[in-house]
């Protein structure tokens, strides 16, 4: 047919092209740190080609103006087609009623915060409003699940922390177990999906499963870095692994991983939350916690399975990682008609994958604004060779990027709210 490229994936895996549905690009107001340009190259070359920008940006995300004035800097920026989610306002929960669906389909909440988070949702009336409101609106809520109370009276106790290897004493996972304990409860009188995300510890993960085998509409995500490190890379890696919840330890890991296998965890995010080198290096109290990520989320993804599963085929893993990083996301996040899937009349989005190559990550692979990683030196298993979006190559391997003509894109339809749980 004139006009059709043939491209040769002789010796590679063809997956749907990537979802990673938590990312920080940091745009607007704090572009210092990462800019739309950068992260969206961080993610083709990742083979991610969808992404669903979270709203603690300058300002934020709290009203459909925001979202508009939001795209219209992004666009002519963006590698990758994008959604937003919407912010839930701490003073005005009820803001989110003037969301059209294309416009957002989900909202998230912090439930405390940290040197990018300052809208915390404190009070119990409002939470309970906020679930209202969403079921009302067919909104999904996405949550930074961790009790601010919590944490402020263990503060109050024992100040802040002196070293680096303190903070995950002074941000334990009692915060976590707290918050999800309500949000689960929340769920159950009001019928709201829930999505809890980067959840950190292995009683969040069992009372989650628990409550989304009980029916309940709630889903989970974990994150490459929960996934990736334990407390105890904290020696070697400082406040570069620092983040917001903080990384547990090596059970917390493995049950996360477990969680991965058996299909429990509904998506894997990159929670991609780039700072600038100088600012993970100050004191112990003031280094802000978030690491760029969104790059290194399918390889560490893989590399971890491949290390856990070292029987397995790429046949048996590869459909693991398109699960929850294409099929779900999708599915929840209401774009499913366009993305996470290679079947007729979705997208053309496209990942040529060699899962045979090893290779190491290193500064001069960095594509993020800031320059640096946490994952210095690992060697992957498995390399992207080849990101398609729409049908036009947006990243090749020893052939830079394409043209970033990335858009906003249009929901199919609002998700179902009940029965959606896994």
């Amino acid at each position: 047919m004139s006009g059709t490229e043939e491209i040769d994936a002789a010796g590679r895996h063809v997956l749907p092209g990537l979802i990673d549905s938590h990312v920080h690009f940091r745009t607007p107001g704090l572009t210092e740190k990462e800019d739309w340009a950068h992260a969206s190259r961080a993610a083709v070359a990742g083979g991610v080609t969808t992404v669903f920008d979270m709203p603690n940006t300058r300002p934020a995300t709290f009203t459909p103006a925001d979202a508009r004035a939001k795209d219209a800097e992004i666009r002519g920026t963006s590698l990758v087609d994008y959604r937003f989610h919407a912010g839930v306002n701490p003073e005005a929960v009820e803001s989110l009623e003037t969301f059209e669906p294309a416009e957002a389909l989900t909202a998230k909440a912090f439930l405390t915060g940290h040197h990018t988070a300052p809208h915390v949702l404190r009070d119990p009336g409002r939470l309970d409003e906020l679930f209202a409101v969403a079921k009302r609106q067919g909104l999904r809520l996405l949550f930074h699940a961790e009790d601010d109370d919590v944490f402020a009276l263990l503060d109050q106790w024992q100040g802040a922390p002196a070293t680096y290897r303190d903070y995950e004493r002074f941000r334990p996972r009692s915060g976590g177990i707290v918050a999800v304990a309500k949000l689960i409860e929340l769920a159950r009188r009001h019928g709201t999906a829930a999505h809890v995300l980067h959840v950190s510890s292995r009683e969040e993960a069992d009372l989650l499963t628990a409550a989304g085998a009980a029916g309940l509409p709630v889903t989970w995500e974990a994150t490459g870095h929960h996934l990736s490190f334990t407390a105890a890379d904290t020696a070697r890696c400082g406040s570069r692994i620092r983040l917001s919840p903080a990384i547990r330890e090596q059970a917390d890991q493995d049950r996360l991983w477990d969680a991965v296998f058996r299909g429990e965890v509904s998506t894997v995010g990159s929670d991609h939350a780039p700072h600038a080198f100088a600012d993970k290096t100050v004191a112990a109290p003031d280094a802000p916690p978030g690491l760029p990520g969104v790059q290194e989320l399918f390889p560490a993804l893989y590399t971890g399975l491949c290390r856990r599963a070292p029987d397995a085929t790429p046949d048996d893993l590869l459909p693991i990682v398109t699960r929850v990083l294409a099929a779900e996301p999708a599915r929840l996040f209401g774009i499913a008609d366009r993305k996470g899937a290679i079947a007729p009349g979705l997208d053309a989005d496209l990942v040529l994958f060699d899962p045979a190559e090893n290779w190491s990550f290193g500064p001069g692979d960095v594509q993020a604004k800031c320059g640096w990683t946490a994952y210095a030196g690992w060697m992957f298993t498995g390399r992207v060779a080849r990101t398609i979006r729409r049908g036009r190559t947006v990243f090749r391997l020893e052939h830079g990027f394409g043209t970033p003509d990335g858009e906003w894109l249009k929901p199919s339809a609002v998700p179902a709210a009940t029965g959606d749980a896994r």
